[in-house]
């Protein structure tokens, strides 16, 4: 009898806490269902392509909100195995909302990040940012001033769409090592700089180069050797020839070096890839032109060691 009544109560309870477990449960799942879901937007380690981690949040006050979602995105959590896409160097001063733009600040830090980095960047912030309901653009500043673009241009609003109707895909990319040559102080020798580069797959590391070249060295002691206004119009290969089609403003190259350093800062740089021997030089279409007065442009230029006073790492 004894036994029959403890297995009784023992079942009782046994129930007892189902209903208590189950009650927590419904609990539980309606705390989750008024939880908003947001993904918040790092890179790879490799820091080639953009990676999402799901975040939920009870905020929905759009101060608050702003905050707690770039919190998220500055430090990525320990548990995920991803790289923040802002550089710890940059320092985040703060926002600015205007109808449904977001205008985001930093410090000057900010356009000292590689430009493939940035890039990256400029998408995970418009993609986690652009979530927040009211919010359809964002607005980069950097040191107080406008971000800018490769031309000097301002990059204006920004909406998480523009990285698929621009470059289709944000995580096409793909790292690259590039052997870049540049000048010193003298202007007479070239010197190599070794440099990590994400490129877009659909655009072919010729053109890498020669962007990275007009860009200018990021290695301190190293010069530039070809004017940020020079305009590249096409290019393209053909049995190992690589044909470059500038227009004139590459003929007006007023830096302080030899008239063959710009040339062979190109033809050198170029031929560290296994598709290029030579480079043809035109200027608008035509290859009866002459770099500097002195320079005829009419045949292909080879690789020219002569020039190469050392190697920089």
């Amino acid at each position: 009898m004894k036994k029959r009544w403890k297995y009784a109560v023992l079942v009782r309870l046994l129930l007892l806490s189902c209903l208590l477990l189950s009650g927590c449960q419904r609990e539980t799942e309606t705390m989750d269902e008024n939880l908003a879901v947001y993904q918040i937007y790092y890179l790879n380690p490799a820091m080639t392509r953009l990676v999402s981690q799901e975040y939920r949040t009870e905020t929905t006050e759009t101060d608050y909100l702003i905050q707690e979602l770039m919190e998220q995105f500055r430090n990525v959590p320990a548990y995920v195995d991803c790289q923040a896409a802002l550089s710890d160097k940059v320092v985040y001063q703060g926002y600015k909302q205007e109808d449904i733009v977001l205008y985001l600040y930093f410090d000057n830090n900010y356009t000292s990040m590689k430009s493939y980095r940035e890039i990256l960047c400029r998408a995970a912030l418009a993609r986690t940012m652009t979530q927040i309901p009211g919010i359809e653009y964002i607005n980069i500043y950097s040191g107080q001033q406008p971000l800018m673009d490769a031309d000097g241009m301002p990059v204006g609003m920004v909406s998480s769409s523009d990285f698929i109707d621009s470059i289709s895909d944000v995580n096409s990319y793909e790292k690259t090592e590039l052997t870049l040559y540049f000048t010193d102080e003298l202007g007479e020798m070239l010197y190599a700089e070794k440099r990590e580069v994400v490129h877009n797959i659909n655009t072919s590391l010729e053109q890498v180069i020669l962007g990275e070249l007009i860009q200018g060295p990021e290695q301190e002691g190293l010069m530039p050797t070809l004017d940020p206004q020079t305009k590249l119009l096409n290019v393209s290969v053909n049995e190992n020839v690589c044909y470059l089609n500038f227009d004139t403003t590459f003929l007006s190259n007023q830096l302080e070096v030899r008239e063959y350093i710009p040339i062979y800062s190109i033809v050198n740089s170029l031929s560290e890839l296994s598709s290029v021997n030579r480079v043809q030089f035109t200027i608008n279409g035509e290859q009866n032109a002459t770099f500097r007065e002195s320079v005829s442009l009419s045949a292909p230029f080879g690789r020219n060691l002569d020039y190469i006073g050392g190697t920089e790492n």
